[in-house]
C-alpha cells in the first residue's frame, strides 16, 4: 500500500534526492520549497505524514506545525533539524511534532520513520473538526455551532475517539477497547453512554451527525455530506 507524504524542504538538492529515494518505497511525495507554501498544502491535501523541516523560509517549520495542531490537523509531523540538540528537540515536541531526525540521516532511516508514522494519527493537534462539531482539547470543551456540549468523562473519550476516526467506522468493540481497555463493564454500558453523546450532540437536530452502521459499529460524519 503506498504512502503519500508533503516533504517542506528548501534545500532543492535533498529534496529531489529524498523524493527519489522515497517512490522506491512506494512513499509518494508533494513537495514545497518555503513555509508558507508547505502550510497551505497541508490545510489542502490530506497526507499520511508530513515530513518538514525546521529552519523554512517565510514561515519556519516550527510556527508550520504549530499551526497545523491548532487548525486540528492531526497529520504525524516528522521534524528534520540540522541541530539535534535537547533544546531543539523539545521546542518541536512543543509545536507538535511527533518525531525528530537529525541531518544528515540516511535515506533508509527516513523512510522507516515515514512507514511508522503512517500507520497513526497524531495525538498532538490541539483542536479536532468534523463539520459544525469541534472539540477544544487544551480548553476541554466541545461545541456543536455554538452550542457548548455538557459531556462526561466518559462521553467526551468517546466523541474524541469518533471525531479522531472520522469518517470511519469504529467497531464496538475498538470503542470500548478506547473507553475501559481490559476492563469492560456490562455489555450495555456502551450503549448508554453513546445515548448521553447523541442527546448532546444530535438532540434537537434535524441532522443527526453520530450515526449507527449496523454489524460494524459507529460513525461521526459531517452532516453537510451525508
Amino acid at each position: 500500500m503506498s504512502i503519500s507524504i508533503l516533504l517542506v524542504e528548501d534545500d532543492i538538492d535533498l529534496a529531489e534526492t529524498v523524493v527519489q529515494y522515497l517512490e522506491y518505497e512506494e512513499i509518494f511525495a508533494d513537495h514545497a520549497f518555503n513555509g508558507e507554501a508547505g502550510l497551505n498544502l497541508a490545510r489542502q491535501s490530506d497526507y499520511d505524514v508530513i515530513v518538514l523541516d525546521v529552519m523554512l523560509p517565510r514561515l519556519d517549520g516550527l510556527s508550520v506545525c504549530s499551526r497545523l495542531r491548532e487548525d486540528g490537523i492531526d497529520v504525524p509531523v516528522l521534524m528534520l533539524t540540522a541541530r539535534g540538540t535537547l533544546e531543539d528537540k523539545l521546542a518541536g515536541f512543543e509545536a507538535g511534532t511527533d518525531d525528530y531526525l537529525a541531518k544528515p540521516f540516511e535515506l533508509a532511516e527516513l523512510s522507516a520513520r515515514i512507514k511508522v508514522l503512517a500507520k497513526r494519527r497524531s495525538g498532538e493537534t490541539k483542536k479536532l473538526v468534523v463539520g459544525e462539531l469541534t472539540m477544544d482539547l487544551n480548553r476541554r470543551e466541545a461545541y456543536r455551532g455554538e452550542k457548548l456540549l455538557k459531556l462526561t468523562p466518559t462521553c467526551w473519550e468517546l466523541l474524541e475517539v469518533l471525531m479522531r476516526r472520522s469518517p470511519a467506522v469504529v467497531s464496538r468493540s475498538n470503542l470500548e477497547e478506547a473507553l475501559w481497555g481490559d476492563d469492560i463493564p456490562e455489555s450495555n454500558s456502551l450503549k448508554v453512554h453513546m445515548h448521553k453523546l447523541r442527546q448532546q450532540v444530535d438532540g434537537g437536530s434535524d441532522l443527526p451527525m453520530i450515526q449507527t452502521v449496523p454489524g460494524h459499529g459507529f460513525v461521526l460524519r459531517n452532516n453537510e455530506n451525508s
